[in-house]
Order: C-alpha cells, then structure tokens, then sequence
C-alpha cells in the first residue's frame, strides 16, 4: 500500500498575485474602482481569512488521513492485525514427527510451518499450562486447530481426542492388552478373541497368541480407531523391526522374537549381544547344557508370576512347558515383548564362548558371564550377596 505523501502548507498569499488575479477577473472596458473605495477594501481584508481558513480545513483534513495512515502502519507493524490462534476444531489430518530432544519452541514453530496451529508463541503457552512434557513420536493433528487442543495431544492429556497409551520392553501379552482396553475404552473380551487367533494379523501358525508381537512403545490414535487396527498396527511395527534386522521368514521371525523375550527379561542393554550369544551357544551341541537354557524368566513366565525366586522344585516341574531347565530347546513362544534393541541382538547375537550368564545387580542390570559353571557359581555368590545387601529386592 503507496501512502500519499503530506502536503505542504500553502505559501503565504501575495498581494500582487491576488490584485492580478482580480485585474483579470474584471469586466472589459469597466472604469477602474477607485483606490479608496471602501467596498473594496472590505471584500479584500476579507480575502485572508477566508484563505486561512480553507488552508486551516485543508491541513486538518490531510492530518486526519495522515494519522489513520500512520495508525493503520504502526497496527501492521506491531502485529495487531495476526491471527493468533484458531478457533478449532480443525479439518483433515497433518502427521508430525517429533524427533528426540526436541524443545516446545522448534516444535511449534514446525506445527505453525504445518498450518497446524496459528501462533507458535500462543502454543507454546498453551503447552506450559497443560504441566505436560514433549515425548517424541508420530502425532496426528488437523489443520487450523486451537492451540490448547494441540498442546493437550502434544501433552498426551486430550483423552477426549487421542487414544494414547505406552508399552514398556517386556510387558507380556496380557498387560498390554489392559493398557489398551483402558486407553480405547473397548472390552477387554473383544481384545482377548482378537488375540486368540494371531493368524488373522498374518502370523505364523506356531503363534498362538499375539505374545511378543505387540511392539513396546508410546501410541496415539484417533479416536474411534478399532481394535484390530491398534493391535495391526502394533504387530506390523514389530514386523517391520524383524525386517529390518534382515529376518523375513515368518517362522524365523517367531524363533528370534522368542531368542529376544528372553534377552529382554534376562540381561542389560549394554549386555543384550552376550546374552543372545550365549542362548545360542547353549542350543548347539556341547558338553555342559545338553540343549537346556535354564532361564528363570521362562519358567515364572509359565507359573503365570514374575519373581526373580525359583525354588528347586520349579525348576524342576516337567509340566511347565516353560520350564527351560528341564525341557531342551527354545520355550513354546516369546515370555513378552521386545524392545528394538533385543530384537535386534537375537537376529544378530555376538560371537562369544560363553554359557552362562547372570545378573548381580537388580538395579544396574550388571550382568556375569562365564564359560564355565565353576566360574558361573563365584558370580551368583555376588548375586546373592547384593540380594542380601538390599533386602526385598530379589522376590
């Protein structure tokens, strides 16, 4: 938009300019006023006035548009005139990636870049008032939505709006499944009939259930998503890990799945390749195990519990069909969901010598391997020396 410039105050009159003027406004041949004519002299000390007064409007007038110019400038200038937010509800759908570390500011600047959201500074508020903290993720949002409906889905706190829920490494099967009937307000019953025919989500016929498919992680979904969809959704993201380690058979993929619940459940992070090693060579012919794991994990997972504290006669209950001391080979199926990384060990274990292993530190995850079993029994002294040093967390 051009703004006119302000005119200039008109110069002063100039008597000479004015008699001019009027010498030729005057009628041809008429005889010349007299000097002194009184008439005259009135009509011309009349003249100024009326001047000042017209050059007075003329100025008022250009300083009035002046200032709504100047006004209308200073508004755009100062950002009166943005649209700071949207009235919501929002159309459509707009999928964001919020990447690990990312900070309330990058994250709204992103949304604003996405027509997400009108105002990054109004979102930024927003998301402060909510007490809710960024988790990274993929996040569906829609055009044009109302900042504070935006931060509650960023804040995972707009139950009304998302379904959202988090499945931790190791969760088994039946957990996960009350974390979702919670979330999505479905019946548990209709989640336990879809997980009782795992072939319908295209898994092998030795599954008999969704066990160790139900990839870990945080979930948000619209709401009105069906069940089947979430729990699709979950297997195919397990799936596509199992693929990306390079293990496409479905009955191989089953097999390392299984190879990973237990290195879940039995070693650190740092020590996951060990552990995954070690199974390995303890199903190869050798002249300690004879084929067996011996896992703990496996038999409480069949005893339906989740101490660390196996008696001797569960170990040595036949009936468990997840009882590894006494039955060679891998247990019936995964004990739980793997996360990534142990998916990830089981595909690819580390060359080693090892044939034991156990944990020390319940808390540090610190692990023990050995290659022998004398040299396995001074580490699970150690085990039940930290046990005896923190009473109640060996149970």
């Amino acid at each position: 938009m051009t703004i006119p410039r302000r005119p200039g105050r008109p110069p002063a009159a100039d008597p000479v300019a004015a008699v001019g003027v009027e010498a030729i406004t005057a009628t041809p041949g008429a005889p010349e006023k007299p000097l002194n004519d009184p008439a005259a002299q009135r009509r011309r000390a009349r003249h100024p006035l009326r001047t000042a007064a017209i050059a007075m409007g003329v100025v008022i007038a250009f300083t009035v548009a002046g200032s709504i110019l100047l006004g209308l400038g200073l508004r755009a200038a100062l950002k009166m005139d943005k649209v700071t937010d949207y009235p919501g509800p929002g159309t459509g759908q707009v999928q964001v990636t919020v990447p690990a570390g990312a900070g309330p500011l990058s994250v709204a600047q992103e949304l604003q870049q996405d027509g997400v959201i009108a105002d990054a500074e109004t979102f930024v508020r927003a998301l402060a008032g909510t007490g809710g903290k960024i988790s990274p993720g993929d996040y569906t949002f829609k055009k044009e939505m109302k900042a504070s409906d935006a931060a509650a889905i960023l804040a995972g706190s707009d139950s009304a709006k998302v379904i959202y829920f988090a499945l931790s490494a190791g969760m088994r099967v039946g957990d996960s499944l009350d974390a979702i009937a919670k979330a999505a307000s479905v019946d548990r019953k209709d989640l336990d009939a879809l997980n009782s025919k795992p072939g319908d989500f295209g898994l092998p016929a030795k599954a008999k259930s969704l066990e160790g498919y139900l990839a870990p992680g945080e979930y948000r979904f619209p709401v009105g998503t069906s069940a089947k969809d979430i729990l699709a959704k979950l297997v195919s993201t397990t799936v596509d890990e199992l693929k990306q380690d390079g293990i496409t058979d479905p009955d191989q993929q089953y097999q390392v799945l299984t190879v990973a619940s237990i290195v879940q459940a039995e070693g650190g992070q740092a020590d996951y390749g060990n552990v995954a090693g070690a199974i390995e060579n303890r199903l190869k012919p050798n002249d300690q195990t004879n084929g067996l794991i011996q896992s703990d994990a496996t038999v409480t997972y069949g005893l339906g519990t989740k101490t660390v504290q196996l008696t001797d006669t569960q170990k040595q209950d036949a009936s468990n069909p997840y009882n590894t001391y006494v039955r060679p080979g891998l247990p019936p199926g995964p004990i739980g969901s793997p996360g990534s990384k142990a998916v990830a060990a089981a595909a690819h274990p580390t060359p080693n010598d090892y044939l034991y292993w156990v944990t020390v530190n319940l808390d540090t995850g610190e692990t023990k391997f050995a290659k022998t079993y004398a040299e396995h029994q001074g580490y699970v002294a150690q085990y039940e020396q930290w046990c005896t040093a923190n009473p109640g967390k060996c149970q």
